[in-house]
């Protein structure tokens, strides 16, 4: 198997817009990834109508100080933290982060609109079937404790839960998601 423990990094992850398609990070639990086709030479799933996460004009103008990989890298944690409540949405998924490398055509893709929103949030306004995955991450299975921990202690009021939560939270993105190319898919681990 290829996982490496290093987050995305370099030409496998490049926002590239060429052929009028844009790359997405596509924040997702493993059981969503059930309905992915699977072949020996890679892996096609539906990207599901949600927001999602790009190398957006407002990021770069947020950040102006990163390179191209800085701001792949931040639209991959904001994924990566979109995840974590899609987990905690739905109780009988592993308890894994997950983000979906893919590229789709810039019309499926709009800004997002909500206030207060991430500046790589992106909105895909239509499912788009078929869509060949680029690279699959996901949490180490040893995290699966660490995810759990986040979604208990959000249920937890006062300062305890506070802190609990804080201190879950921090434990959560201090891991690095594996990488997983696309015909891996089958070989992912789940908690």
């Amino acid at each position: 198997m290829s996982a490496q423990h290093a987050a995305p990094r370099g030409a496998a992850l490049r926002a590239v817009r060429h052929n009028r398609a844009m790359r997405l990070y596509v924040p997702a639990t493993l059981d969503e990834l059930d309905s992915a086709t699977v072949t020996a030479g890679g892996a096609s799933w539906t990207v599901p109508s949600r927001p999602a996460h790009a190398v957006t004009a407002a990021l770069q103008a947020a950040e102006p100080d990163e390179d191209e990989e800085g701001l792949e890298y931040l639209a991959f944690l904001a994924a990566a933290d979109d995840s974590l409540l899609l987990v905690a949405e739905s109780p009988s998924s592993s308890r894994l982060r997950v983000v979906v490398t893919v590229e789709v055509p810039d019309a499926l893709v709009h800004p997002a609109r909500d206030e207060g929103h991430v500046a790589s949030q992106v909105c895909v306004h239509q499912d788009h079937p078929d869509t060949a995955i680029v690279a699959i991450h996901v949490d180490e299975p040893e995290a699966a404790v660490d995810v759990a921990d986040v979604i208990q202690a959000a249920a937890t009021d006062g300062p305890e839960g506070d802190a609990a939560l804080q201190d879950a939270i921090q434990r959560v993105t201090d891991r690095d998601l594996l990488w997983y190319a696309p015909e891996e898919l089958l070989l992912i681990p789940r908690s």
